[in-house]
């Protein structure tokens, strides 16, 4: 690839957006954590949607922060819990972009962790064209317990660089 400014402008650009994305991903687990329900929610668009295979779809931020708000999510922090997402690899195209990967969520339970769940994700993000903040537009999760739904998830198309 030729090093010409707009390359050079380009690529960094590429990598900015990535790392955007890789940071909204990544927010996600500590604000699930510590029950921030609002800011949690406000990683996605307005017209967002978080589904969890077979359990919920939620729709729009006040339905996101509702899961956070709601008693099993609530008895789960009580416990004791810790949700880690990633790595992901990362395809943007413009303003738009799909990153798929893991999540685990342990889970504390007479004096030690264990894997509660354990799922696979696919997020499509949006940039804002307000702000030009990266936001969650869909995000799927599903169990990795055989079915066929977590890797149709992680069949996602994703590119390289």
């Amino acid at each position: 690839m030729p090093h010409t400014i707009e390359a050079l402008a380009t690529r960094l650009q590429a990598l900015e957006d990535r790392e955007a994305i890789r940071d909204v991903i990544a927010r996600y687990g500590p604000l699930a954590d510590r029950g921030d329900a609002q800011a949690l929610a406000a990683l996605w668009t307005e017209d967002g949607t978080y589904e969890v295979v077979g359990f919920a779809t939620a729709r729009g931020r006040a339905e996101i922060a509702a899961l956070i708000d709601a008693p099993y999510h609530r008895e789960l922090m009580a416990d004791g819990c810790a949700h880690l997402l990633g790595p992901v690899p990362i395809t943007v195209e413009g303003d738009s972009a799909t990153a798929v990967g893991h999540s685990v969520v342990f889970r504390h339970h007479e004096g030690t962790f264990s894997a509660f769940r354990v799922a696979a994700n696919c997020w499509t993000l949006r940039r804002d064209a307000d702000d030009g903040h990266w936001r969650v537009q869909h995000r799927a999760n599903a169990l990795l317990d055989g079915a066929e739904a977590a890797r149709l998830l992680l069949s996602a198309p994703v590119s390289g660089v």
